[in-house]
Order: C-alpha cells, then sequence, then structure tokens
C-alpha cells in the first residue's frame, strides 16, 4: 500500500496529541504515546501499511543504538557487579516463572511456554531509554548503570530466542561473522571517517552509521535474528566516540524522537485489541503479574545489597520490569513460527505492553528519585566508606 497523506496526517496528529498530553501531565511521552495508540487502534481503525510498519522498525532501531551510545563504558566497567547481577537476574527469574505458568498452569505446550518465557523476561531499551533523556537521568552514573543492566537482560532474552529456537545454518554464521566485524572495525573506521568528511548540512556521519545499521539488519534478518541487537552492540562500541562528540547525538536523537520513535510507540499500541483484553482479561493480568513479581524477586534484594536507596531501588527495579521491543518481537516470532496461537499472541503481547505502561507510570509517579541520582548514591557510598 503506497503512502497516503491523509494515514500520516492522523498518525502525526496522535503524535502531536501525545506530546501536548505528556506536557499536560508530566508523564513521559513514550507511555502516553503508547495509550493513544492504543485509543486510535480500536476507535480510529489504524492502519499498519508496510511504510508505517518500516518506521516504527527504524525507530525501534535508532532508539536501541542511540541507548546504547549513552552506555558509559566507564561506569558500565567500574559497575560491573551491579550491571551483571541486576541484569542477569532481570532476565532469568520471570523467564522461569513466566514459562513455569504458562505449562504448568494456564495448560500451554513447551513451545509456547517458552515463547512466554521469553517475551515476558524481557525490560524495554526504547521505554527506559526514553525515560532516562526525558529525566536527565542518561547523564548519571545511575542512568547508565540501568541502561547497562536493561542491556543484559535483553542479551539473556536473545540469546534464549536464539538457542532454543534460532536456525543455525550459514546465514547465522554471516551475521555472527559480520557483526563481529563490524564491531572490531566500527571503533577504528568511524573516527577516520568523521575527521575525513567533517560536520556538514548534508549529514555524511549519520548516513554512514545509518548504512552500518541498516546491513546489520539486513544480515540479522536473514538469520531470523532481529535488527536491534545488533544496533546496541554498534551503539556501545561507538559510546567514547558520542560521549565526544555531543552535538551528533542530539542531531540524531532529534531526528528519532520527532519523525521515527512516536510511530514505533503509536503502533506498539495500536497492536492492542480491547476486544482480546476483554476476552483474555484475567489471563493478561496474571501473566503482567507473573513478569513484575518474578522481576521484584530477582531485582529487589539487589538493590539492597548494593546499597541503593529505598527510593532508588524502588524506581530501578520498576524500569527493570517494563517491556516492549524485544517481548513483542519474540511474541511475534512464536506466532510467526506457529509455536503460539493467535489467542496466545494477543494475551502476550497485551501483558508485554501493559508492563512498559504500569511499572513506568508508578515509577515516574511515586518513586522518581529526583534530579541527578547518581551522585547522591555516589555520595551517599562514599560516606559510608
Amino acid at each position: 500500500m503506497e503512502l497516503t497523506w491523509e494515514i500520516a496526517a492522523v498518525w502525526i496528529g496522535l503524535a502531536l496529541a501525545a506530546t501536548l498530553i505528556s506536557i499536560r501531565i508530566g508523564v513521559s511521552v513514550a507511555l502516553v504515546e503508547i495509550v493513544v495508540g492504543t485509543v486510535g487502534g480500536n476507535l480510529l481503525d489504524l492502519r499498519l501499511t508496510p511504510w508505517i510498519n518500516f518506521l516504527a522498525g527504524f525507530g525501534s532501531i535508532m532508539l536501541t543504538f542511540l541507548a546504547g551510545a549513552e552506555i558509559d563504558l566507564q561506569v558500565m566497567k567500574a559497575k560491573w557487579r551491579e550491571t551483571l547481577s541486576i541484569g542477569f537476574a532481570s532476565f532469568l527469574m520471570p523467564f522461569l516463572g513466566a514459562g513455569a505458568f504458562a505449562y504448568w498452569v494456564a495448560g500451554w505446550s513447551v513451545e509456547a511456554s517458552q515463547i512466554a518465557g521469553i517475551a515476558l523476561s524481557t525490560t524495554s531499551v526504547a521505554v527506559v531509554y526514553a525515560v532516562m533523556v526525558e529525566r536527565g537521568y542518561n547523564e548519571t552514573e545511575f542512568g547508565q548503570m540501568i541502561l547497562a543492566a536493561c542491556f543484559i537482560t535483553d542479551l539473556g532474552t536473545v540469546l534464549a530466542l536464539g538457542f532454543l529456537f534460532a536456525d543455525y545454518d550459514w546465514h547465522m554464521v554471516a551475521f555472527g561473522v559480520g557483526t563481529g566485524l563490524a564491531l572490531w572495525l566500527l571503533p577504528r573506521v568511524t573516527p577516520w571517517f568523521f575527521s575525513k568528511v567533517g560536520s556538514r548540512i548534508s549529514e555524511p556521519e549519520t548516513k554512514f552509521l545509518l548504512l552500518v545499521l541498516f546491513t546489520l539488519g539486513g544480515l540479522a534478518q536473514a538469520a531470523k535474528s532481529e535488527a536491534v541487537l545488533p544496533a546496541y552492540l554498534v551503539g556501545m562500541v561507538l559510546a567514547p566516540l558520542f560521549l565526544a562528540n555531543k552535538t551528533l547525538a542530539q542531531r540524531m536523537r532529534a531526528i528519532a524522537f520527532t519523525i521515527l520513535t512516536p510511530f514505533y510507540f503509536l503502533k506498539a499500541g495500536a497492536l492492542v485489541g480491547w476486544g482480546a483484553i476483554l476476552n483474555s482479561v484475567g489471563l493478561i493480568g496474571i501473566f503482567l503479574g507473573v513478569k513484575v513479581v518474578a522481576k521484584f524477586v530477582g531485582v529487589w534484594p539487589l538493590t539492597h545489597a548494593f546499597r541503593f536507596g529505598q527510593r532508588e531501588g524502588m524506581y530501578l527495579t520498576l524500569l527493570m520490569s517494563t517491556g516492549l521491543t524485544f517481548g513483542t518481537i519474540s511474541a511475534l516470532y512464536g506466532l510467526s513460527n506457529r509455536y503460539i496461537t493467535e489467542e496466545q499472541y494477543a494475551v502476550l503481547v497485551t501483558a508485554v505492553i501493559l508492563s512498559a505502561v504500569v511499572p513506568t507510570l508508578i515509577a515516574e509517579r511515586w518513586f522518581d528519585p529526583g534530579s541527578r541520582p547518581g551522585e547522591e548514591i555516589l555520595t551517599r557510598r562514599r560516606s559510608d566508606r
């Protein structure tokens, strides 16, 4: 279906409405866009045309890349215990809990239960990064650690999906080799290329990065993996360059948040059908509860062990309880390969999307640690010594 300006006007109008509502009520625009997308999808019959799907997918890649580029590797190295343990627990506990509930209680098949565990084990890098940027926490040690822990969680999700379901053929080999080669070369080639072309109105720097992301995304798609994984890794290896070049990061962030991410979050909301919610509201609520409880069981004790304050610990745990990108991707993978039914898909996607809204809304409303939380935690720990 070719682009129609009427459809484009509706989508961008919803994005503008979400922005205005976000400014008015003081809630992250990503959450408002999901809610507005749900309303639009059920009342306005939003059409997910190929070009909208492309823009939404492009938005998820850009968000994931920028989230990786925000991570200060020095902070990650200094806080590797917190990052690895919180990220791993955030993946493992809901993976086991949701999978066990789906198999032993809901009566799903082994494959469907594995998909349920994978889909509900995720933490939404897209939502967390959007919140971090809006609150300014992406420039603090606290925010850097959360983003790094999100990466560990979603890495576990991707590895579980690949280990349990991926086809181990030459496409996977090409994807692995291509990604590894890119991660090795980019920290060397990118600064040289940027120094040669300089900063120009034609944006050769941005186009170079998009070429890399699209190429690796094509390899990922051929290997039945997802383009967001290499995007995150590329962002991480280029993080030192972006930390030293704030102007480039701001330009790419402006592109992403203005035109791309609204389509991603609106589409996520449009996938939630009110009919499916009403038909399976009990099961959806239980899956959502299982995910959040399992996240708390895994993450909350660790925030105490690493001496985070009560408010910071609750905020961190709630954000780690979110899910969206990899959760919906995992559910769609299960549906496309007939591991789950359409009804099971609707249940999982709705639970995943609700997990993007409910924990984040609670975190922002009642447990926001305030400005510069990373500095406050660091100061308190130094005084404890």
